[in-house]
């Protein structure tokens, strides 16, 4: 059985997801690569091997239980246990419509991979974290989530200039499963917390961000190896914490 820290991250095998595998396994991770395409998944695990890291593939679809059920048993079978989950894939649907025009069904697949197919994943795999002496949870949430600068004219234009209802509420419903899943776990070792990567350039939007991957992933890096004396249900980007 592996003894090295092990991480899931869903839709590992591209962007920020990608990158933080990458740099989590220059740490010493075991890195495992959650990805709906299996082919895909495989291609990533492949690329960080040949920098010397310890990574394969998983299959993890969000949206699809049994996939998160076969995944956590495979998990059991050949760790153990899981130190690090990172909820990382995410959906942006809303084309940049405003509230108003959109359709009812953006809204429900958008809560379906962002909101619901995270809480299926942390819930299924939460058993194995409690086993974990060092549990981390890292929830890919975005400044975009904060209902405070949201509401906030004078706040950042990059923020109160965005109203895309679908995307931004859902990493606000993010931002509440890190709070309640955190309360109820603040008497035992894991530490849940949510990250806000910045704008950065990926496929959810296009690759029109300004950050690169690498400046996105270092947030979720480092709550990701958070100290036992480390925060939980907070929200955080790589400046400090953001206001709900």
């Amino acid at each position: 059985m592996n003894t090295s820290k092990t991480v899931l991250i869903t839709g590992g095998n591209k962007g920020i997801g990608f990158e933080s595998a990458r740099q989590l396994g220059k740490l010493g991770f075991t890195i495992l690569i959650g990805s709906r395409d299996q082919f895909k998944g495989q291609e990533a695990a492949a690329s960080l091997k040949n920098e010397n890291i310890d990574a394969e593939a998983i299959t993890l679809d969000v949206t699809n239980l049994d996939t998160i059920q076969s995944a956590a048993k495979r998990i059991e079978d050949q760790y153990g246990s899981l130190d690090v989950l990172i909820n990382n894939a995410g959906v942006n649907l809303d084309r940049g419509l405003p509230p108003s025009q959109l359709e009812l069904t953006v809204l429900r697949d958008t809560y379906e991979t962002n909101v619901f197919g995270m809480f299926s994943v942390t819930k299924v795999m939460l058993p194995l974290i409690k086993k974990s002496p060092i549990g981390r949870i890292v929830n890919l949430s975005s400044g975009l989530a904060s209902l405070t600068l949201n509401n906030d004219p004078k706040s950042d234009a990059e923020k109160y200039g965005v109203n895309v209802l679908a995307y931004m509420s859902s990493k606000t419903a993010v931002n509440a499963l890190t709070v309640l899943f955190a309360r109820e776990l603040k008497d035992t070792a894991i530490k849940i917390n949510s990250a806000d990567p910045g704008y950065t350039a990926t496929d959810l939007n296009g690759h029109t961000g300004y950050r690169t991957v690498e400046q996105g992933a270092s947030i979720v890096v480092k709550l990701a190896t958070l100290p036992n004396d480390g925060s939980t249900g907070s929200f955080f980007d790589e400046t400090g914490v953001i206001p709900w």
